[in-house]
C-alpha cells in the first residue's frame, strides 16, 4: 500500500451572504483555515445583486487561494 502526500497548489472558494459583515467573517475564517495548507490569497473577486425572493441584496465573493 502506497501512501503518498501531494500539496494543494490552487483552491476557489465562493461565497454569498445577506449581509456584508457575515460575508466578510465566513472569508476571513477560510483565510484562516487555508493558512494551515500554506494558501494565501491570491485574488478576490465580488458582486452585488439584488434577490427579488428575499427582497434584500445578496453580496457574493469569490476567493482565489494559490500555495505560497
Amino acid at each position: 500500500m502506497d501512501f503518498t502526500l501531494d500539496k494543494i497548489e490552487a483552491k476557489v472558494e465562493f461565497f454569498q451572504g445577506y449581509d456584508l459583515k457575515a460575508l466578510e467573517r465566513q472569508i476571513e475564517q477560510h483565510i484562516d483555515l487555508n493558512k494551515a495548507l500554506l494558501l494565501e490569497v491570491h485574488s478576490v473577486q465580488h458582486q452585488v445583486t439584488f434577490d427579488l425572493n428575499a427582497n434584500k441584496m445578496l453580496y457574493t465573493a469569490l476567493v482565489h487561494f494559490k500555495l505560497k
